[in-house]
């Protein structure tokens, strides 16, 4: 293991892979990358799923056993993704005992289209936990203002979640209040909050890409100068907002009754910007409690030549502040791109949804083909 790695998780920082395929678990390439790289976890989504479906044929006898069942197109992207879950979730039990269950996760999100649907979002969360059935799962659901009152009904069910698609710190901290509101209901309910987990997906590089280019737009020196600050600065502030969050009354008590903390994640952490350093997002967002999901490039790139100096979060909010300060001087108005870039992100996932629904109903009418033969 290189020394990034095991010095990312020496400071509190787990590595997570942004991928799952059944390439990547039938070739053993998944615990090869466990046993090699320092991987504890993997998150998926839609975009993911499509990647993996359109990629060679480890999915058809499954296909052709759903066409003999005449299943259609939603079933059969619930099974095919709950089992690759479910799959992943077994080879990552060992490191989800070792870590008393902070580790070794593996999320599965609910169905995008649902992302303004606070009922609908509850009800596909729960029939995911029940269907996947492994305790090392995390269910994914999108921090839109209908997400919110979801994440507090499902945590409060005794549900681990995954919180996706944060982009500003107004929204990541109702997001913490969601989280807190749910450990609430099911200390009420009687339910071992030390059974519950959650981590809240914080997207880095997007915001970059969306501010630079106004940066260019604006073309000032001053603007200039800022371009590629923004993505580090917000994530930055963030951090601080949950150091805030521990800090209260309110979350001792939960302490106290066996809560875990809400680990912020650094979603988005792939470089965008080839002038970039390959690793920023990752050597740059070095905190305890904290969890970098990396796309496969990023995890190599870091494994092969980052260097961790230790903590570079925790002193940097007042420059992290003076930079934001310094973005709305020059024109840039932060509202407007965090609300763009999650009504943008929605629009992806629900558009890979599609691309998925549209993969595997040509898979399922081939395979009906085939079975007619």
């Amino acid at each position: 293991m290189s020394n990034a790695t095991k010095d990312l998780a020496a400071n509190g920082v787990s590595v997570w892979l942004d991928d799952l395929s059944r390439e990547l678990l039938e070739s053993g390439d998944l615990q090869k990358l466990i046993d090699e790289r320092g991987v504890v976890g993997v998150t998926t989504n839609p975009t993911i799923f499509a990647n993996a479906l359109s990629k060679g044929d480890r999915y058809q006898d499954q296909v052709d056993a759903l066409a003999k069942k005449n299943a259609d197109v939603d079933l059969a992207v619930f099974e095919i993704t709950t089992d690759d879950v479910r799959s992943a979730c077994d080879v990552f039990k060992p490191l989800f005992d070792n870590t008393k269950g902070q580790d070794g996760r593996v999320s599965i999100e609910v169905d995008p289209r649902l992302a303004r649907d606070t009922a609908g979002t509850i009800d596909s969360a729960k029939k995911l936990w029940a269907t996947v059935d492994r305790a090392n799962a995390m269910i994914k659901i999108p921090a839109s203002v209908e997400g919110l009152p979801a994440i507090t009904a499902v945590i409060g069910e005794g549900i681990s979640v995954n919180v996706t698609l944060i982009f500003s710190l107004e929204r990541y901290r109702a997001v913490i209040d969601a989280y807190l509101a749910g450990l609430e209901q099911a200390k009420a309910k009687g339910i071992d909050l030390s059974t519950i987990r959650s981590v809240a997906s914080f997207f880095v590089s997007r915001v970059d890409t969306e501010i630079d280019k106004r940066l260019t737009a604006i073309g000032s020196d001053e603007a200039l100068a800022l371009k590629s600050k923004a993505g580090l600065a917000n994530a930055q502030l963030a951090y601080q907002a949950f150091e805030e969050s521990i800090a209260t009354a309110r979350w001792s008590e939960l302490a106290a009754a066996g809560a875990n903390v809400q680990r912020p994640l650094w979603a988005s952490t792939g470089v965008k910007d080839p002038k970039l350093p390959d690793t920023l997002y990752v050597t740059e967002l070095v905190a305890k409690d904290t969890v970098n999901t990396m796309p496969g490039a990023t995890l190599e790139a870091t494994f092969d030549h980052g260097v961790i100096t230790g903590d570079t979060v925790t002193g940097s909010y007042a420059a992290a502040t003076a930079t934001m300060d310094a973005l709305a001087n020059a024109g840039v108005d932060y509202n407007d791109v965090v609300n763009l870039l999650e009504v943008e992100g929605l629009d992806k996932f629900e558009k890979s949804w599609g691309e998925l629904l549209g993969s595997i109903t040509d898979e399922l009418e081939r395979a009906k083909a085939r079975v007619s033969e």
